[in-house]
């Protein structure tokens, strides 16, 4: 068995923690990382405490579920709320932050993102070059 590179790893646990998401219409899962140590996990799912999309249907609006939060958000959250510092951490997730989770992983001090395949929006990309957030596509690594 081949020992598997760090970015595959992390890639790997961010895919697991999506197979916990609770919309079926898109499964995703993040990952903050520091210094090769796991700080905190997130996948996409309801509010705490409400009925989940896979059991209740969706909440639409412009094509897109509004019921849940995203992976990224929750990874931040979880961080947060056991007292995590985040702030210059990298993050890996299964598809590229939306615009909304990019301007909080910006704020929470997230140095790069790592995502496993590119997910409709462009201004996180542009404005992350202004910001000097590295965001890189692991799918195209060989």
């Amino acid at each position: 068995m081949t020992r598997v590179d760090w970015h595959t790893y992390f890639m790997n646990i961010a895919r697991q923690a999506a197979t916990r998401s609770t919309c079926d219409r898109k499964h995703v899962g993040a990952v903050i990382v520091r210094d090769k140590t796991i700080l905190s996990t997130g996948y996409n799912g309801s509010i705490r405490g409400m009925p989940h999309c896979d059991d209740v249907g969706h909440l639409m609006e412009n094509d897109h579920c509004v019921a849940t939060v995203h992976a990224e958000a929750n990874a931040i959250i979880q961080a947060a709320k056991n007292g995590v510092r985040i702030d210059g951490a990298e993050l890996y997730t299964t598809a590229s932050p939306c615009w909304n989770c990019f301007k909080l992983i910006a704020n929470a001090g997230i140095s790069k993102v790592y995502y496993g395949e590119f997910y409709r929006d462009e201004r996180s990309i542009e404005v992350a070059g202004q910001l000097g957030i590295e965001l890189i596509d692991l799918s195209k690594q060989a």
